[in-house]
């Protein structure tokens, strides 16, 4: 499928600022921007998505494993989403599109030396797949491919997986992190220390502080530029700025503060790498039995209470469009075409809550089902991390005018994912990359009531009937036409509470210089991120 053809054209924009540096470990910079310490480590900050690094046990390890470098997968996307080779390069597949062919790469080791096969190729798949149905892994790598049969051959260096339904492009499937290539085999704890085939191994890891790792003396694409590399976890985004500015890190990822971005772009220290891609800003609802959300008035009113043209542009200063659907209106699946069923409307939704008997019986200012006495909470989980916190805190004060008490808790990325798949809460918080496998059918499962993946409990006859249709469905323009009436569905069901698209963006020193944000934010630290000449 031509992703190129759905991703509007997005400018990454480069911007260069300054600011006074401080001292810093490992590696600072004077302040004329220039690399004054020690150049043979980089020192990358962000948000510590997860404690574990095994890629079976959550979707973040998997990313993490990933984004630090640790490890590849077979195929990878390009800034048009296009999955190229990596790990493998070739593919082919039969008529019917239900049996590919990859060749390994010949020369790739892992970095602790031992050869990347076919079998290890196949034997890290499978550990995958397997964790997931044990009960061990919540990464559920079969919301995005559904197999039979995975055969090595390492003579030929053959990997071939037979799949229980066609696929328009395995390739662009096996490149989400999901599928990140690992030695199951080694000696290492998966969780703290995992063997990929990436330019960095972890050499040691700080619970919840910091990853210190080291070149991968094995690496096979080219030369590893920093001996050292410290991935050191920063939990808001202030604090972020603030490590840049005064050197404690070479590049943080996400700034999320507007005002800290504006001051990095009109400084001359620093390069900024911008992208809107294909991200979605949203709360899960749940709507399982028994849960206050279940009630359609209800759901229906707060939806009408959010305010999110103030929320995208004021509370958190533009970081995200505003929108009403759960895929972002850069990806060409008939965004313009879309109705809005819950516009911003205040007194319509106290309206639809008086006639539905939902009232402040007592008088104090929170309203009940049938006047029972018992005020309605909302338990609103949500985590520091590209506005998700300041999006939850203004949505809940947005739905108390209703009448509707809302409690905000803020907790880190793994418990509010635990909390998720264990249905523990209200409304959640969170931010997908919509295309993880260059389309977003693995995505729009999270709303088909069949699947594991649907961790709201929504339910709806006729979208489960579309989404079957799109999973055998290889035509792109009737995939197109799938999505966008899958989409109008959620909207009218109010399935989802979507904040916005998100705008990523890299922020580094001058000391450094390829430090870019992709399209998919799989990939933070490469090769390309090296010192500045």
């Amino acid at each position: 499928m031509k992703v190129f053809k759905r991703i509007k054209k997005v400018m990454i924009a480069t911007l260069i600022a300054a600011m006074t540096l401080g001292a810093v470990t490992g590696c600072s910079s004077s302040k004329d921007g220039s690399s004054s310490g020690d150049s043979k480590t980089l020192n990358f900050g962000c948000t510590n998505f997860s404690d574990s690094l095994d890629p079976s046990s959550i979707v973040n390890a998997a990313w993490c494993v990933s984004r630090y470098g640790i490890g590849e997968g077979l195929y990878r996307f390009d800034q048009q989403m296009q999955p190229q080779p990596y790990l493998a390069d070739s593919v082919e597949s039969n008529d019917d599109k239900t049996e590919w062919t990859f060749h390994i790469r010949d020369g790739v080791k892992f970095s602790n030396g031992k050869e990347l096969t076919a079998s290890a190729v196949k034997k890290s798949l499978e550990y995958t797949f397997q964790q997931e149905k044990d009960g061990k892994g919540t990464a559920h790598p079969s919301q995005f491919l559904k197999y039979d049969t995975i055969e090595a051959d390492d003579e030929k260096g053959n990997l071939t997986i037979k799949t229980s339904q066609a696929y328009a492009d395995l390739s662009a499937v096996l490149s989400n992190p999901l599928f990140v290539i690992v030695d199951v085999d080694a000696d290492t704890d998966m969780a703290d220390q995992p063997i990929g085939t990436g330019p960095y191994a972890v050499e040691k890891k700080n619970e919840g502080t910091s990853l210190e790792m080291v070149a991968n003396e094995h690496y096979w694409n080219g030369e590893v530029p920093y001996e050292k590399l410290n991935i050191i976890f920063i939990k808001d985004a202030t604090s972020k700025y603030m490590a840049l500015e005064n050197g404690d890190v070479d590049v943080i990822e996400n700034i999320s503060n507007i005002s800290d971005l504006e001051k990095v772009k009109k400084s001359d220290k620093y390069n900024v790498s911008e992208v809107v891609g294909g991200r979605t800003g949203f709360a899960y609802i749940n709507q399982k039995e028994g849960s206050p959300l279940a009630n359609d008035d209800l759901r229906k009113a707060v939806l009408m209470s959010v305010d999110d043209e103030t929320l995208c542009n004021t509370t958190v200063g533009g970081m995200y469009e505003a929108g009403i659907s759960v895929l972002p209106s850069s990806l060409d699946y008939g965004y313009n075409e879309l109705k809005d069923a819950t516009p911003y409307d205040v007194e319509k939704a106290k309206k639809i809550l008086d006639e539905a008997g939902i009232v402040d019986s007592d008088g104090d200012g929170y309203r009940e089902f049938n006047g029972d006495g018992k005020n309605i909470q909302l338990s609103f989980l949500t985590y520091d991390s590209r506005c998700l916190k300041e999006f939850s805190e203004g949505t809940a004060a947005n739905i108390e005018k209703i009448g509707i008490k809302v409690n905000v808790q803020e907790t880190d990325a793994d418990t509010e994912w635990n909390k998720l798949t264990a249905g523990e809460y209200d409304l959640l918080s969170n931010n997908w990359l919509t295309v993880q496998v260059g389309d977003p059918i693995g995505y729009m499962e999270n709303w088909y009531s069949k699947s594991d993946a649907n961790y709201c409990s929504y339910k709806n006859e006729k979208y489960d009937k579309l989404y079957e249709e799109l999973l055998v469905e290889t035509d792109e323009d009737k995939i197109k036409a799938l999505v966008q009436e899958m989409q109008q569905i959620l909207i009218d069901d109010g399935a989802a509470l979507i904040h916005g698209y998100y705008k990523g963006n890299i922020c580094s020193s001058k000391s450094v210089e390829g430090a870019n944000v992709y399209t998919a934010d799989y990939y933070w630290i490469s090769t390309a991120i090296k010192p500045a000449e």
